[in-house]
């Protein structure tokens, strides 16, 4: 059973001094001298062991685009719309990476790639992901999302979805090194006559056996790619499990090039610790921002400040909420849209007071009036209660982890 403390404004203060994050979580432990080890075990929620470096919220470069700061938005398929990467840039993020684009030519004229490739009003720089088996093929997907308003390619070699490795796509590419540097090595020629930078996404490997992140970090770098990220899962793992951070570390130090952390940064005492344990030069939220969207703001204000953000209010929620939905529905029409749109109404209300029967009551409307109407329903009952979005006693900030089928299931 979930217990929640209402936060008004008034009170916000003081209710931080009587309980903090780490004691919601339940995972708070007296400050230790050694150094925790990272590889197993999710990150404790302090960090006063470690001396703080003289700036976290840094500004950074992927080519010649300087980015507002080092917290991006994770491409996720089914997700990460441009709907949804406009609204993390509103909310804190410095980037947004499209969802996944087949490098299949036959499916470009898809309704389905043509939304994923739809960057209407988005801000620079715009960062499409794309994905393949043929080095030819990404090549030739890299220059035709380049003539549709791609200032960034960023290669796939990360996504662990079953209907993705069974083709030797996503990180699948892990084991067959030979391959993925070819394909590195022609995404990157056919990107340098439009000085579009090229950027990899990859795991630490594809086993706990066969992890040589390193190895293909040092390729992709002496190859030309600009950025490199790593989630600190094997492909093996999905996301169960914990990720680690040491093989992050490991590319930190064996390469030039900026490095990005991604997995299990989900507060923002993570986020700091993930980046002074890696040295990383940013790190990446995915699932975390799944109703959310807000965890980039409260990062960097935590890293700017020490201190952190109070809630935001209902109010607020309620009107991004509600923008977010109008700006869905226009990309996806009707029919699509308030069936889309459910997974994103189900994060929001997932852990407030009477979500679960919202969410059953909201599934099963068909017209995208109506869905709004009961979600600004839902969220003017819930102001009554408090100004400010209630803070949870357990699964403050969590996300439980879902494999791709299961996100998609819930999509539908």
């Amino acid at each position: 059973m979930r217990h929640f403390r209402w936060c008004h404004s008034s009170d916000w203060i003081a209710f931080r001094n009587e309980i903090s994050i780490a004691e919601i979580l339940g995972s708070y432990n007296p400050p230790s001298t050694q150094l925790p080890h990272f590889s197993a075990a999710p990150i404790s929620p302090f960090s006063s062991r470690f001396p703080p470096p003289l700036s976290l919220n840094l500004r950074m470069n992927i080519g010649p685009f300087t980015l507002a700061n080092n917290l991006f938005a994770a491409p996720m398929a089914g997700v990460t719309d441009r709907p949804f990467r406009q609204l993390c840039r509103q909310l804190g993020a410095g980037y947004a990476v499209s969802e996944m684009v087949t490098s299949r030519k036959d499916l470009w004229n898809t309704l389905k790639t043509s939304r994923r490739a739809n960057h209407d009003g988005e801000a620079a720089p715009i960062a499409v992901q794309i994905a393949g088996t043929d080095a030819a093929m990404m090549a030739e997907a890299a220059a035709y999302n380049i003539d549709r308003g791609a200032q960034i390619i960023d290669i796939n070699m990360g996504c662990p979805a079953k209907k993705v490795c069974n083709k030797w796509a996503g990180s699948a590419l892990m084991q067959d090194e030979p391959l993925a540097l070819q394909i590195v090595e022609a995404v990157v020629a056919a990107c340098a006559p439009h000085n579009v930078p090229v950027t990899l996404k990859m795991r630490t490997g594809w086993s706990q056996s066969h992890k040589n992140a390193v190895t293909i970090a040092r390729a992709a770098e002496n190859a030309g790619v600009q950025m490199l990220t790593v989630h600190g899962r094997t492909r093996e793992q999905g996301y169960k499990g914990h990720a680690e951070y040491d093989t992050i570390a490991a590319v930190k130090a064996a390469v030039r090039i900026p490095v990005v952390a991604n997995g299990d940064i989900n507060t923002p005492e993570k986020a700091r610790e993930v980046l002074m344990y890696t040295g990383a030069d940013a790190v990446m939220i995915g699932r975390a921002a799944q109703g959310h969207p807000w965890i980039f703001r409260e990062i960097a204000h935590f890293l700017a400040t020490g201190k952190y953000l109070a809630p935001p209010l209902v109010a607020e929620v309620k009107r991004l909420l509600l923008d977010h939905l109008e700006d869905h529905y226009a990309l996806y029409g009707e029919f699509s849209g308030v069936r889309t749109a459910r997974k994103h109404i189900g994060w929001y209300v997932k852990s407030l007071p009477d979500g679960a029967a919202f969410r059953d009551r909201m599934n099963r409307i068909e017209d995208c009036a109506d869905q709004v109407a009961v979600v600004a329903d839902f969220f003017d009952g819930l102001a009554v209660h408090t100004d400010r979005m209630p803070v949870s006693h357990v699964d403050v900030f969590s996300i439980e982890a879902e494999d791709d089928e299961t996100r998609k299931e819930k999509a539908v």
